[in-house]
């Protein structure tokens, strides 16, 4: 793991990466239509309990147009089956027909330091993960919680001992994620590499609206990291909810995106303990001097207007955004349509 993020990581800045797009063989049609599953060959098959396999379509698009100019926009969704290959030739049509890609949002976290200087801030990084003073993970959360964590843990993790010492922010990032592998699910990987190589294939101008956070001292940064404790027992609890109610669903919502199910995606309760974890990374000492702040905001508006941008300037443009974002009633494309713009549901 690269030094940069894992210093970026202990001080609860990092973001999702930049989601990597994808397409397939370019359709001769006009226009993309939404996807369609009894469009596509290959097999469907339902693995373990409702993980679906083989060759999938996923989602339709939305259509957003302002005369003769449009974007169509992708809905992502994380966990997806792992055992999934997406092919999609309405994206790889619509890819095939667009000027300029428009990434999801992130935020870049840049760490003032040289190769040499990360590679000794590395294991300081990952000691930051542990507990100050030597504190047991039974020791900082409450009886009751401690008591869900013990039998989630044998069951996802197994009887390490190590991550026993970690904070429960941390603890709860590796509980989950060892949670996905065991249900069959794939938090990336799926889509991302699909679009980058269609993106390469059509020549597309890239555009990745990115807040940028520098910090100028990591090795400082750490150090008042490492010696203070984190308010992480919301993003712990909500994790622990998720695992125990939400891991069905989850399993449904990633059969509903594989299929292009969006009604099911928009009847499915949707939970997620990342704002609670990304809040209590934020609300950190060492966060707070280094200029946290309302990244969501920022990153909404960078997209917004790199939108706008690009459907004055181009006859057709590719978008990327969370499907979450596109289902919330006043997410991204509500905004674009409240400025009058017209947007089609697939």
């Amino acid at each position: 793991m690269h030094p940069r993020f894992l210093a970026a990581l202990v001080l609860g800045l990092s973001s999702p990466a930049i989601a990597l797009a994808q397409v397939p063989q370019p359709s001769p049609a006009a226009a993309p239509a939404a996807s369609s599953a009894s469009a596509f060959e290959g097999p469907i098959s339902d693995m373990e309990t409702v993980v679906v396999s083989g060759v999938l379509p996923g989602p339709g698009m939305w259509k957003v147009s302002r005369g003769n100019h449009v974007m169509w926009v992708l809905g992502t969704l994380s966990p997806l089956p792992k055992k999934m290959e997406w092919v999609s030739r309405d994206v790889e049509g619509a890819l095939a027909q667009s000027q300029e890609i428009i990434w999801q949002p992130a935020v870049s976290i840049n760490a003032d330091i040289g190769m040499f200087q990360g590679l000794l801030l590395a294991p300081k990084a990952l000691g930051a993960r542990k507990n100050p003073d030597g504190a047991m993970l039974k020791d900082v959360v409450p009886a009751d919680l401690y008591a869900r964590w013990v039998p989630l843990k044998l069951k996802y993790v197994g009887r390490d001992g190590g991550i026993e010492k970690w904070r429960p922010m941390f603890a709860a990032m590796e509980l989950y994620g060892e949670a996905m592998d065991d249900a069959g699910l794939a938090k990336s990987g799926i889509v991302g590499p699909v679009l980058q190589r269609a993106v390469k294939r059509h020549g597309l101008v890239q555009t990745s609206p990115t807040v940028k956070l520098n910090i100028a001292d990591p090795k400082q940064a750490l150090a008042e990291f490492r010696g203070t404790r984190m308010d992480d027992l919301d993003c712990f609890r909500k994790t622990l909810d998720r695992l125990e109610t939400d891991l069905g669903a989850m399993r449904e919502r990633a059969n509903a995106w594989a299929v292009g199910d969006i009604e099911s995606l928009r009847a499915l309760p949707y939970s997620d303990q990342n704002e609670a974890c990304m809040r209590a990374a934020m609300e950190t000492t060492a966060a707070k001097k280094r200029g946290a702040r309302d990244f969501d905001g920022e990153m909404r508006n960078l997209w917004l207007d790199a939108a706008e941008k690009a459907i004055a300037k181009n006859a057709s443009t590719f978008a990327v955004l969370p499907m979450r974002e596109l289902l919330k009633p006043d997410g991204y494309l509500a905004r674009l349509q409240a400025k009058g713009y017209t947007v089609e549901a697939p």
